[in-house]
């Protein structure tokens, strides 16, 4: 079944949890509320890496209820993050999340060879958005951790964000490869990396999904427009994922869809031996706990 909408997936991954989710430098309000959340929810079993007078501070203020969690205490954002991903390559969790650490931080401990996450991918963002008036979900990536994508780059993003598609029940989902315009411009260099990526995917380099490209924002995802334009397209008009050119195209549109569109997000970091939460310290804890739920579709 695909799933179209943030009720859908929360239920799906109900029934598959609760999987372990070791959170870095869990002494956040925000972070603990969703963790709390997710144990309630059947989603997770958690473990809070971070300041443990912080964390039960916290737990006492908010009633948390703390007996069902595992605390390791470990005041350093930085050494919060390198148990973590010790805890994920040990296989003693499934589910890395960030929390009051720096993306980077978070990321760089990842990336450590001693621990094992690495499996020849490409890390990269792919954020899930529930936009109000739209049929289905909508992928965008990557909009947080590749900045300046090469083609090579294109390719492992691509790819990854396909296999998340896959997890949320699409079939074959169709990837629009965004551009300024949907004509190859030797000027626009965005165009024809577009392109290149759209012939590989004819191919049979890029599988699993449909791939065309270059595509502006409104051919990707407006049937009309398309119509008025006449392009011919198994893609355009009902793109399910959006692979913007750079990381500033892309966050820019992120936080479009949330500001002006209302949309509600979800976001995972992929391409590692276990999914990684990497929600932004200013988002809620709603969007911190349909992460948690994407990343229990994700983990094996």
């Amino acid at each position: 079944m695909q799933i179209r909408n943030f009720e859908q997936l929360m239920a799906e991954a109900r029934k598959r949890g609760p999987k372990v989710v070791a959170i870095a430098a869990a002494h956040e309000r925000e972070v603990m509320t969703a963790a709390s959340d997710s144990e309630s929810l059947g989603l997770a079993e958690c473990t809070l890496v971070g300041d443990q007078p912080t964390i039960e501070r916290i737990a006492r203020e908010t009633g948390i209820d703390l007996s069902r969690m595992e605390i390791i205490h470990e005041s350093d954002p930085r050494m919060c993050a390198n148990k973590v991903m010790e805890l994920v390559g040990q296989g003693k969790v499934q589910i890395a999340m960030k929390g009051k650490v720096e993306t980077g931080d978070f990321l760089r401990a990842a990336l450590n060879k001693d621990y094992g996450l690495r499996r020849g991918n490409l890390f990269t963002h792919v954020g899930v958005f529930e936009i109000p008036g739209m049929d289905r979900l909508i992928l965008v990536s990557d909009a947080g951790v590749v900045v300046a994508p090469d083609m090579e780059q294109k390719f492992e993003i691509v790819r990854n964000a396909i296999e998340v598609a896959h997890a949320l029940g699409v079939e074959v989902p169709k990837v629009a490869i965004l551009a300024a315009t949907e004509m190859v411009n030797p000027k626009i260099p965005a165009t024809l990396d577009a392109a290149n990526l759209s012939k590989m995917a004819d191919r049979g380099q890029i599988r699993g999904g449909l791939v065309d490209g270059p595509l502006a924002l409104d051919n990707a995802i407006s049937p009309e427009s398309v119509a008025v334009k006449g392009i011919q397209s198994q893609v355009a008009g009902h793109a399910d994922i959006l692979i913007p050119p750079d990381i500033e195209a892309g966050n820019v549109l992120a936080k479009a869809i949330t500001y002006f569109a209302n949309g509600k997000m979800a976001g995972v970091v992929v391409g590692a031996k276990s999914p990684m939460i990497v929600a932004s310290r200013s988002d809620s804890h709603e969007t911190k706990l349909v992460s948690m739920a994407l990343g229990v579709l994700l983990a094996d």
